[in-house]
């Protein structure tokens, strides 16, 4: 038994011997107390020093045999690895807006921002704004962005308010879930430029908007200069659609299908992290291909804590679940696909007319 599980146990034995189990209001103060005095809030330095010199050596790697490959169609598999490589990037940058790698804020937002807007081409300022939202409310009607209403729906009443030619995909939106993320990849850039170029105060506006035109320039130059047009485009689409599908089929697991809340219930803050939130076993392979995202119910829980001390902080937090009999919900990741799947095909049901029927039909025409 680990340090971190024995002094979750000396806390329960306590309230135990007491009677008194904390209240759910407490509940996070207890769990995050025995992870603040297991040291997994501690900065991981050597383990980033190590992401970042893998990530460096994967981006040469790249390059290298694209100039290698020369006019080829193999080219397209430089594009898909482009694709992987740019969302770990996107992986550590994420970890970076969360305050995981570096001492101070102010040096956490600058790694940031170079990895998202220099490095991925994304905004930062646009993902900060959009994920601290998800992080106060996860799955909270008219409060987590990341249920409101896009290209896929995620709730029934706003599935039933699609007409037209889009209601023929909601009605089969869980089908093409993993179709529709190869445009995803488009969709992050756009919504970063929209969010960029909108009105009012955006921080390091400027600054974001240059790494993101450098980023383009590079990328578009090398591809377009080295490779005829037809490939130059078809590297570009491959590679994009790489980035989404990887960046979607992460981020996916983690909250859909979990319940949802309505806008104006009360819940504390454990409950409401741990309820929303599907962690994805696999342990080492799973931290790695997700960057961490696999322990979403810690990273929900603890943001700001580095990625390889949230499989630690996974023991606390089970137990200290199993002690409040709140449930912990963990999966496979086919199995999570497959519940995600599940749970859009039954919101887009709401999208299809309650008249689509031969007795309904013959009803109306009377």
């Amino acid at each position: 038994m680990s340090t971190a599980t024995s002094t979750l146990g000396a806390v329960r034995q306590t309230y135990a011997r007491t009677d008194s189990f904390p209240h759910m209001t407490k509940a996070y103060t207890e769990v995050s107390q025995v992870v603040k005095e297991s040291g997994l809030l501690n900065r991981a330095r050597m383990f980033y020093v190590f992401v970042g010199i893998a990530l460096a050596l994967a981006f040469g790697g790249a390059v290298t045999g694209f100039i290698l490959l020369g006019d080829t169609w193999y080219q397209l598999l430089m594009a898909g690895a482009l694709g992987l490589i740019l969302t770990q990037a996107a992986f550590l940058a994420h970890e970076a807006a969360h305050k995981q790698i570096l001492s101070t804020g102010p040096a956490n937002e600058r790694l940031g921002r170079i990895l998202a807007a220099g490095v991925v081409g994304i905004s930062l300022s646009w993902w900060n704004a959009k994920h601290s939202r998800h992080h106060a409310n996860p799955n909270a009607v008219g409060k987590d962005p990341d249920i409101e209403v896009d290209t896929i729906r995620f709730l029934e009443e706003d599935a039933a308010k699609v007409k037209g030619p889009m209601r023929l995909i909601t009605e089969r939106q869980g089908w093409l879930f993993f179709p529709l993320l190869t445009l995803e990849g488009l969709n992050l850039h756009a919504l970063g430029l929209k969010h960029l170029f909108s009105r009012g105060k955006v921080k390091g506006r400027w600054l974001e908007l240059g790494l993101i035109a450098l980023h383009f320039t590079v990328l578009f130059g090398a591809v377009f200069w080295l490779l005829p047009l037809g490939m130059a485009f078809a590297f570009i689409g491959v590679q994009m659609a790489v980035f989404g599908v990887y960046m979607g089929a992460s981020f996916a697991p983690n909250h859909k299908g979990m319940p949802i809340i309505a806008h104006d219930a009360k819940l504390d803050f454990f409950t409401k992290q741990v309820r929303t939130s599907r962690n994805i076993s696999g342990g080492w392979w799973a931290t790695w291909l997700m960057g961490g995202l696999n322990y979403q119910v810690e990273h929900h829980l603890f943001p700001n804590m580095p990625r390889p001390h949230l499989a630690k902080a996974r023991e606390i937090v089970r137990e200290h679940c199993r002690t409040l009999n709140v449930p912990y919900t963990e999966t496979t990741l086919v199995q999570s696909y497959g519940i995600v799947i599940r749970y859009l095909n039954r919101v887009g049901l709401a999208a299809r007319d309650p008249f689509d029927c031969p007795a309904a039909g013959q009803l109306r025409r009377v």
